[in-house]
């Protein structure tokens, strides 16, 4: 590879990962083409990027940020096939579509290899069972939502309690009579 080619490479690289808020490492050993093809079909419906990358040039993209030495060859992240899942909005979508692909799909052949979020890098397991499982951006927005909500729905009822006990004690008493 020329070396004006490799160095736009790792600038694109880098680019994708200072603005990523997620990004997973990936093994595609052992899938076939159909099945990868499923895969990045459901990662650009969930706002995903992903890109099969040499390891050497991922490494010289990530070399100056703190995590880059802990995604090294000590933890397997980048030994290896590597395709990489970036998230720019939700850090979760990427591991999400991944854990449904792995369930419906292929079972145990996409392998995950690392994660990534805010600095932070996890292994294999805590991609699956964390990111994961992270609420998404529309259900944040439900759940913040609905915590807005909650002290007006209690103050309309507590400005109907009177009137609907007055209706109580009126309807009792006609029962009474």
């Amino acid at each position: 590879m020329e070396r004006a080619l490799k160095t736009e490479q790792i600038g694109e690289i880098r680019a994708r990962f200072d603005k990523m808020t997620a990004a997973i490492f990936l093994d595609y050993k052992g899938i076939t083409v159909e099945n990868a093809t499923k895969l990045r079909a459901e990662f650009r419906k969930a706002g995903v990027e992903d890109k099969g990358c040499k390891n050497t040039l991922v490494k010289q993209a990530i070399k100056d940020q703190p995590y880059g030495p802990k995604l090294s060859v000590k933890n397997g992240a980048l030994v290896g096939m590597t395709g990489i899942a970036w998230s720019y909005e939700d850090p979760s979508a990427a591991a999400k579509v991944v854990k449904a692909f792995r369930k419906e799909t292929i079972g145990e052949k996409l392998q995950i290899k690392a994660g990534l979020i805010d600095g932070s890098v996890l292994g294999p397991k805590a991609v699956e069972d964390q990111l994961a499982t992270m609420p998404g951006k529309d259900e944040l927005r439900g759940m913040l939502l609905a915590t807005f909500q909650a002290p007006l729905q209690q103050f309309v009822a507590l400005l109907q309690a009177p009137a609907q006990n007055l209706v109580y004690v009126l309807a009792a008493k006609e029962k009474k009579s």
